[in-house]
């Protein structure tokens, strides 16, 4: 077992995301059985949950001429622009039927601002707004968080830096993630994790 002081967070493992889903990620419900498995080695685990509302600003049909994965700016900074996905209490936004961790002790649910788009388990995307779960690691006196999920080059990547800027100790298990790579976003997440000190295992 891992340390009581270490938290598996395991991110979007969604219908949506994995193939078949809105916004699939390439592999994408190859992570599940990896995920269930090590679960069984943390006493602590998150999950979070993508969870927009209908015409979400972040979705590229909201946007006159504009496609998915175009880039806009919104106030808080560029935005890429997703198919619609995840959308509340819909199958796409239901976490994938074979992810089995009934010990989870949190669902962090993000993006459920209509205004805002929401990558990090920790902070919505004006890099300001926290979700709570910084707070809530710190009460339960965790030191050190584990990424899982996905996808490894946005929700993933953005959740990663912020727990390691938080001051929490952070490690990615590849294995257990699927990027994306639009525009070589992968190795942009792996040089910022070398960068950052974040344990890419």
């Amino acid at each position: 077992m891992r340390s009581d002081h270490d938290v598996l967070l395991v991110i979007d493992v969604q219908n949506d995301f994995c193939p078949g889903g809105n916004l699939a990620v390439p592999g994408g419900d190859e992570v599940v059985p990896v995920i269930n498995r090590l679960a069984r080695e943390f006493h602590h685990v998150v999950l979070t949950q993508d969870w927009h509302p209908v015409e979400h600003s972040s979705f590229a049909s909201r946007h006159h001429r504009k496609a998915p994965f175009d880039t806009v700016d919104m106030h808080y900074g560029p935005q890429t622009l997703w198919p619609d996905h995840c959308i509340q209490d819909t199958h796409g936004a239901a976490f994938h039927r074979d992810l089995d961790i009934p010990q989870a002790q949190l669902i962090i649910r993000k993006g459920f601002r209509h205004g805002i788009d929401s990558y990090s388990a920790f902070f919505e995307n004006d890099r300001t707004t926290p979700t709570g779960l910084g707070g809530y690691l710190r009460e339960r006196g965790i030191r050190k968080v584990v990424c899982a999920g996905l996808a490894f080059d946005y929700c993933v990547r953005f959740s990663a830096e912020d727990a390691n800027q938080l001051g929490f100790e952070t490690e990615v298990i590849a294995a257990a993630c699927r990027a994306i790579d639009l525009a070589g976003s992968a190795d942009a997440a792996r040089r910022s994790f070398a960068e950052r000190g974040i344990v890419l295992a």
